[in-house]
């Protein structure tokens, strides 16, 4: 059964994605993947639709409307939801009849979340993702960010048994954020006091998330890195994965997300891949510090998420079975 689903307020920013556009960095096609890619894969798992498009939601007060009956789900940012006037758990999937009204009041921990349903929203994949890219706008729905009145067509809508998501599976996401790190290309460029302070335990310095963060990147306030006098402030253009924190003449990070392919700025660190969807819910006004960790911990921490995330998707395999 086809079913279409209108949004009656689209909050602060709101977008169609998923895992990722994946190969095409060399071209200078950037990931732009769900910030929060544990959130997306939790919904994959409680919808039992891997793969497919779901809504990025950034701020309150984003609402839609339903004009037959879907099953929906909610993860990422713990958010104070309601279906029409119950409330909802957040990480769990839910049946919205027709006619009803899901609304998003209050985000209270995090910062972006998610929401899919048991359908495929219809939208052109475009080489091989349906994930949206503001910059070039293209992806996503029409290449843009949703509007009041949009409304999203499923091509089906699956008739599957709720479910949730155990506490003990929903990651931290409130401040202050540890955030693990390698050491980038350029640490030598800076002096090794500087370093020491940013990523030593007993001695880092706290950041603070600027008003300047955007899906491309987050700004961080505090006591500058110092650069070596013999150090350049700039570099050639080279490649640069998600997570880089580049150091710009100021001296202060910027952290590198999924809408990047290469940078100019010297790259002091990479936030390891365990930690980047914490990424997701840096908002303004949050504290962050650095704390660094070797290949081998890194890689080690790695598999040890994905071990949960494969028995995330081996909760709701039985009960979808």
């Amino acid at each position: 059964m086809n079913a279409a689903i209108t949004v009656r307020n689209p909050g602060l920013l709101s977008l169609i994605v998923d895992l990722g556009r994946t190969g095409f960095g060399a071209v200078g096609v950037p990931s732009s993947s769900a910030l929060d890619r544990y959130a997306c894969q939790a919904l994959y798992s409680l919808l039992d639709c891997a793969n497919s498009p779901v809504l990025e939601v950034m701020g309150p007060r984003f609402a839609l409307q339903f004009d037959a009956d879907v099953v929906c789900a909610i993860a990422g940012a713990r958010v104070k939801a309601f279906l029409d006037d119950t409330p909802l758990r957040p990480w769990a999937s839910f049946q919205a009849k027709k006619g009803s009204l899901l609304r998003i009041k209050e985000i209270k921990e995090g910062f972006r979340y998610y929401i899919g349903f048991a359908g495929r929203i219809e939208v052109e994949a475009v080489m091989g993702s349906y994930t949206t890219n503001l910059e070039c706008r293209f992806g996503g729905f029409n290449g843009a960010p949703l509007k009041s009145g949009d409304i999203l067509h499923l091509n089906e809508s699956l008739e599957i048994e709720t479910n949730v998501i155990p506490l003990n599976m929903i990651p931290p996401m409130n401040s202050p954020h540890i955030l693990r790190v390698l050491e980038g290309p350029e640490t030598d460029s800076f002096t090794a006091d500087s370093c020491r302070h940013f990523w030593e335990k007993g001695y880092h310095e706290l950041f603070t998330v600027s008003t300047n963060l955007n899906r491309t990147g987050i700004r961080l306030e505090g006591t500058p890195l110092v650069f070596r006098p013999e150090a350049p402030k700039s570099i050639v253009s080279e490649g640069i994965v998600s997570g880089t924190v580049q150091i710009p003449g100021d001296g202060l990070p910027i952290i590198q997300l999924h809408e990047r392919t290469i940078g100019g700025y010297a790259r002091v660190a990479v936030i390891a891949r365990v930690d980047q969807d914490r990424l997701a819910h840096l908002k303004a006004g949050d504290l962050v510090c650095f704390e660094r960790i070797t290949m081998a911990e890194g890689e080690r921490l790695w598999m040890e998420k994905k071990k949960i995330i494969t028995h995330l998707q081996s909760l709701t395999d039985s009960t979808h079975g």
